[in-house]
């Protein structure tokens, strides 16, 4: 099925924050926005919710400490306790002060490394991907709104969005649905 959607380009990331807040009030779909640069505010202005990466962070370290916790405890009390430095290993909590670097690094590696995944699994980044940009100047000094243009009269959206300071203005038709 096609769908039809309007490419808005703006040459200033300012006009772009006021023209996003515009296009929401007039209750029209903004599919995405494409910025050469982050643009602060705009996520709020697009009505994104927030990330919840930071959560998963969080989880991602609390497993990272539980295997190290469980390997040391492993490795260094039951399968091969040795006396080091005249500190035997009679138990984990005894041992646990000189543990705690490997503790520390471990929740930091499962963290970041289990974050990266998580966002390219997330944002279906992967090898190999061909890049989904709809107009090359968005990599250098233009922003991009790709605003659905749905059921709406298309010639009334583009006055519209010409009134809100956009240089240029196409419809554009995919074949396929995002």
């Amino acid at each position: 099925m096609a769908s039809k959607v309007i490419h808005a380009i703006y040459n200033d990331d300012d006009i772009l924050l006021q023209a996003v807040k515009q296009v929401r009030e007039a209750h029209y779909h903004i599919d995405e926005v494409y910025t050469p640069f982050p643009v602060h505010g705009l996520e709020k202005a697009m009505g994104l919710a927030d990330t919840r990466i930071a959560i998963t962070s969080f989880m991602y370290g609390l497993v990272g400490l539980a295997v190290a916790i469980t390997m040391m405890n492993f490795i260094m009390i039951e399968d091969w306790p040795q006396d080091i430095g005249g500190k035997p290993s009679f138990s984990y909590i005894q041992n646990m002060p000189a543990f705690v670097p490997i503790m520390f690094e471990m929740t930091v590696f499962f963290a970041a490394h289990l974050m990266v995944i998580t966002f390219y699994m997330r944002s279906k980044l992967w090898p190999f991907k061909k890049a989904e940009n709809p107009d090359v100047r968005t990599t250098d000094d233009h922003f991009l709104m790709v605003v659905d243009a749905g059921t709406h009269d298309i010639s009334k959206v583009s006055k519209f969005l010409s009134d809100t300071g956009a240089l240029e203005i196409s419809l554009i038709e995919n074949d396929e649905d995002h």
